[in-house]
């Protein structure tokens, strides 16, 4: 079936009672078989946009809600006869509604097509120049002109892939979801979970910050497809500090405050814990000048809608903040590596667009001659006490030159010595190298996100621009002492490929975590007071020597002693700040709350031996209850994803069941 041509903004009427309209009122009305699944695809003028808000409605009664996967797609479960209106939305373009009129008759999946954004050029969705499905429920709502309509696969002028066969889609408790790919060559370090180390032989526990994100969105990933993820994928404290909270502001010359909350454990109610954060402050002055360089994969494997198409709509929604005072580069790598825009003002958006455009996915991967030149441009248009970053986006998957994670690591690290800042954007599900990426991001004093929809891409680009780009400290290491009077045993939650040796926290060569501006760092301490038993087998008594005598400190009242090293982003001397925990501290609060049902969820996944009492059930009920405030979201749809994994957990341990 041909889609349908819409070339204005006049309502056509078809053979199959298709109706392109605006949001105002006007919509489709189409047939789909008693107890149907009602299915579809959302788009922009470009290709399709993750992340759009789809709402079933009956008169004036929300039925239900769901935001489209990475492919666009979204799916209502069995619903019994009777008129619906399904209304697609996306912050800063025009909804589009269509009536659906539950009847007799099969039809193919709904296709929205949402019109050029409301907006001004900051918040331009273009959207991804991607895959589309050929149906006769196309419609577009737009501003008129050349390119708007959708002709054979043609969406806004654009050429398009080949229409995909309509996804498998199974229902998980309430959920109605995505089959996910079924073979898969991702990449996870082996992470073996902090266990508990008791005061009398560790008192110090010292480990680098840790504000990649990358762990959260890719765990949200899986879920939306329907699958559990493994457990190496889930970093729990990436998925901590996904979630922003207000520690206050800087009582020292420090450029972040530090705050700290005491409770009791939720998942063992015989222990305590503690929370430890960092927030730094959003720049409150003219940002500095940036100077970007792009370096974008575009080998073959970035071929599909959620890689190379996502990546060029999120630098364009990058590049359309720049100005006159910033400036971009373009660096590409497959087979070959070259230079698909030199350094060019930020406020030349016809030339940064027209560059973007005309990228496409090939070839083999050749990241380390990309990184090379990439820096090197970078080098040559540094501007001092600016911002100097390059932002490499890939699904890790080199494959030629330098291939192996020891070289590639070693690479960044000479270049990192030019004061030049590196950010990590992955994509891509089923050949994910997310230890590589993971590992350059950390040795190229920069951070690691993972971009499951453009709602992502916005928000880490965009809404968190200032947290991503523009670093206020570097190298920042976190050491704790305990005091044994007060404390037994202790465990770090998360953070195990961050841990340090406690000499290196005093080593100013030792290489350590950046906080960004805007960015919080929040750690979990789990704590077994004195007289409790210490969880796991016990230690013979040393022969040779006694515990360590306490002293006059040790009967302070104090739980522990926090101690913070950083250095300025341009600077080479690390700057020392210290805090004390006692039983005094600010009780639990929405932070440790919250924090503490995030934790849960993250044990819960990864079926941590130290999860004690952890539920689903207590998880969510911890997150409705400090919730807060939620100006975007992310945390009631954190409720909703604990929720899809408890139904994930209870599938598994029925047994697989029919996918529908």
């Amino acid at each position: 079936m041909r889609l349908a041509v819409v070339t204005s903004l006049v309502g056509v009427l078809v053979a199959a009672a298709v109706v392109a309209q605006r949001a105002s009122g006007t919509a489709a009305r189409q047939t789909a078989p008693v107890s149907s699944v009602v299915e579809g695809v959302v788009s922009g003028r470009q290709g399709v946009l993750a992340g759009a808000v789809v709402e079933l409605r009956q008169g004036d009664a929300v039925v239900a809600t769901s935001r489209t996967d990475a492919a666009g797609r979204f799916v209502f479960g069995a619903l019994p006869a009777g008129v619906y209106q399904v209304r697609a939305s996306f912050e800063g373009l025009e909804p589009v509604v269509l009536h659906v009129a539950i009847g007799a008759h099969v039809n193919s999946p709904l296709r929205f097509v949402l019109g050029v954004p409301s907006a001004g050029p900051a918040d331009r969705l273009a959207s991804l120049t991607a895959t589309v499905w050929k149906s006769s429920a196309d419609v577009v709502a737009g501003r008129g002109g050349a390119g708007g309509g959708v002709v054979d696969g043609v969406v806004g002028g654009v050429p398009q892939q080949q229409p995909p066969v309509a996804p498998t889609v199974r229902r998980v408790g309430g959920h109605v979801i995505a089959a996910p790919p079924e073979f898969s060559t991702a990449d996870y370090d082996r992470i073996v979970d902090n266990s508990f180390r008791r005061v009398a032989d560790e008192p110090l526990s010292t480990f680098s910050i840790d504000v990649d994100t990358a762990s959260y969105a890719n765990v949200r990933r899986f879920l939306n497809q329907g699958v559990l993820p493994p457990a190496d994928a889930v970093r729990v404290e990436e998925l901590v500090n996904y979630f922003r909270h207000d520690f206050g502001r800087p009582t020292s010359d420090a450029p972040f405050a530090v705050h700290t909350e005491i409770g009791a454990c939720p998942w063992n109610r015989a222990n305590k814990l503690v929370l430890v954060g960092v927030g730094a402050e959003s720049p409150r002055q003219e940002l500095p000048a940036r100077n970007l360089v792009f370096l974008l994969d575009v080998s073959g494997s970035m071929q599909p809608a959620s890689r190379l198409p996502l990546v060029k709509t999120a630098m364009r929604m990058l590049a359309d903040t720049l100005t006159a005072r910033d400036r971009v580069a373009i660096v590409v790598y497959a087979g070959d590596t070259g230079l698909a825009l030199p350094s060019t003002p930020g406020d030349r958006k016809a030339e940064i667009d027209r560059a973007i455009s005309e990228l496409n996915a090939g070839g083999s991967t050749n990241g380390a001659a990309g990184i090379r030149l990439a820096y090197d441009t970078a080098a040559e248009s540094f501007v001092k006490g600016g911002v100097n970053r390059v932002i490499l986006a890939t699904d890790g998957d080199f494959n030629v030159g330098v291939t192996s994670q020891g070289e590639l690591v070693r690479l960044i690290e000479q270049q990192r010595k030019r004061g030049i800042f590196l950010s990590v954007l992955g994509v891509g599900d089923d050949n994910l190298k997310d230890s590589t990426m993971e590992k350059l991001a950390d040795v190229g004093n920069g951070n690691y996100a993972y971009l499951d929809s453009l709602q992502e891409a916005r928000r880490v680009l965009i809404a968190e621009s200032n947290a991503t780009l523009i670093a206020v400290a570097k190298d920042v290491k976190l050491q704790v002492e305990f005091n044994p009077k007060a404390v037994a045993a202790y465990r770090l939650v998360g953070y195990e490929n961050r841990l340090l040796n406690k000499e290196d926290f005093n080593d100013d060569s030792k290489d350590a975590g950046e906080l960004g501006a805007g960015h919080t760092v929040t750690a979990l301490y789990e704590v077994v007071p004195h007289g409790v038993p210490v969880p796991g087998p016990s230690v013979d008594p040393l022969k040779y020597q006694d515990a360590p005598a306490l002293t006059n400190r040790a009967a302070s009242g104090e739980l522990m002693t926090v101690k913070i090293r950083y250095k300025a982003p341009g600077g080479d001397t690390s700057r020392l700040l210290d805090v004390v925990v006692s039983d005094k501290t600010a009780p639990a609060g929405r932070a440790l709350g919250f924090a503490s049902a995030v934790a849960e969820f993250g044990m819960l996944l990864r079926d941590s031996s130290f999860k004690g009492t952890a539920t689903w059930a207590s998880a969510q009920a911890l997150a409705r209850e400090h919730k807060g405030d939620d100006p975007d979201g992310s945390r009631a749809e954190f409720v909703r994803l604990v929720d899809l994994a408890a139904a994930l957990t209870a599938q598994r341990e029925v047994g697989p069941q029919t996918r529908r």
